[in-house]
């Protein structure tokens, strides 16, 4: 089939979508954006897809999401063509690496063992093959493997649980609880008393022992808080609808007659609730 006929045949699937993403990168005729791009300058956008796929599924957007799945899959084309020419690999690689990896970390599904297993054992097993995995990459440390690019919070919890696995962890999350009140009072110090480098480590301190506390709650810290962001945007929205309601903006009122609308924007949101759940 001519190229530009693969171009435009839109039954043609991942094949028309890696021939779109060569044809862009073509050093004669394609895009001059695409074709100054590298994989550090992609990688930004390959996490803003992520996020605004997690975002369309938290908000139920189903029909967003399709397209956020589109965008989020051509980041991945982008990066396989980008490696591709530079002789690291192809798209048909990472999706050889990918299938080779499920059938290997699925022996319940594609091999002998039974399935006959609680999904807590699965679990457990799923870490003794990626531990495995690991190992065979020279990836001695406990904590080697953790990405260093995921988001601060995210990569935390990360690290906490890795550590988990070989026993360094709290006994239980009253012991968690024990350390944030330490950590709080180590923060007061550092404001009233040390330098702002001296405030942000203790700062930092705190976050990391809050995300080590959901995980021992069994919340994951990063989507707590992007439901807590998106209650927050719900809120302050009901706010700015209300001070409009009487001919107001923000910036034209003040904190009190704000914190008196936020009280009436979450009894209302509560009392729809209490009536969905009837």
């Amino acid at each position: 089939m001519p190229e530009n006929d693969l171009i435009h045949n839109e039954s043609a699937g991942i094949e028309r979508l890696l021939e779109i993403m060569r044809r862009l990168r073509d050093p004669r005729t394609g895009c001059p954006w695409d074709i100054e791009q590298d994989f550090a300058s992609i990688a930004p956008y390959t996490i803003e897809e992520a996020y605004e796929v997690a975002d369309a599924i938290e908000r139920e957007a189903w029909d967003e999401l399709k397209g956020e799945l589109g965008d989020l899959l051509f980041q991945s084309v982008f990066h396989a063509q980008m490696a591709a020419e530079s002789g690291h690999f192809t798209f048909q690689d990472v999706v050889t690496t990918m299938s080779n990896k499920m059938v290997s970390r699925h022996p319940h599904v594609f091999g002998a063992e039974s399935r006959e297993k609680s999904a807590e054992q699965q679990t457990q097993d799923w870490e003794t093959i990626k531990a495995a995995e690991r190992a065979g990459q020279a990836q001695q440390g406990t904590l080697d493997g953790v990405a260093v690019g995921l988001p601060a919070l995210l990569r935390a919890y990360k690290l906490q649980k890795r550590a988990a696995r070989v026993g360094f962890d709290w006994p239980s999350a009253d012991n968690v609880l024990a350390k944030i009140a330490e950590e709080s009072a180590e923060l007061v110090e550092a404001r009233d008393n040390l330098t702002q480098t001296q405030v942000e480590e203790e700062f930092g301190d705190l976050m990391f022992v809050m995300a080590n506390l959901g995980r021992h709650l069994g919340v994951e810290p990063e989507a707590a808080l992007r439901a807590a962001n998106a209650k927050f945007t719900r809120r302050f929205e009901g706010v700015e609808a209300k001070l409009a309601s009487r001919g107001k903006r923000p910036e034209d009122s003040d904190l009190a007659e704000m914190d008196a609308l936020w009280d009436e924007v979450k009894a209302e949101a509560r009392a729809k609730a209490d009536t969905n759940e009837a």
